[in-house]
């Protein structure tokens, strides 16, 4: 696999904008810091029960969507990192990293109504089983926009 971070977003609170910033501080068990699932402040904050310490998306997912007829940036896929050459799915129950910080895939972060519903119809039915991946902070460290991201050996 041979991938690079091309952004990165966080959002303070629940359905707040995301926003990009260029690196951030991943704490391991808890997220990125200064994002709402960091702070327990997230919409499904509840139910990720520390499975959602970081999303990921692939850039090429969101171009296909766009090619589909439905135009969604990165910040408003609301997921943490845009990764290019990424295949999230894969990663499900294995260890990677990215940059310094080591993750686990937990889950597919399959798109769901309250995502169309800040954003635009047809975002719901175009991300399926592309929506990107949870995962875990196994060990922290920081995330730069440019970093590669990488499989780790079992």
């Amino acid at each position: 696999m041979s991938a690079r971070v091309e952004a990165i977003g966080i959002a303070a609170a629940a359905g707040e904008p995301l926003r990009s910033i260029e690196r951030v501080e991943a704490i391991a068990g808890r997220g990125l810091a200064g994002d709402r699932y960091a702070d327990e402040r997230g919409e499904f904050s509840d139910s990720t029960s520390g499975a959602c310490d970081l999303t990921l998306i692939a850039a090429e997912a969101l171009e296909a969507l766009g090619e589909g007829g439905v135009e969604l940036s990165h910040l408003e896929s609301r997921r943490n990192v845009l990764v290019r050459g990424l295949d999230g799915n894969s990663l499900v129950g294995r260890r990677f990293r990215i940059g310094e910080v080591e993750c686990i895939g937990r889950e597919l972060s399959e798109p769901c109504t309250y995502l169309e519903g800040l954003t635009r119809s047809g975002v719901l039915r175009g991300l399926v089983h592309r929506g990107g991946l949870r995962a875990g902070i196994v060990v922290g460290g920081m995330v730069a926009v440019g970093d590669e991201v990488a499989e780790l050996p079992d």
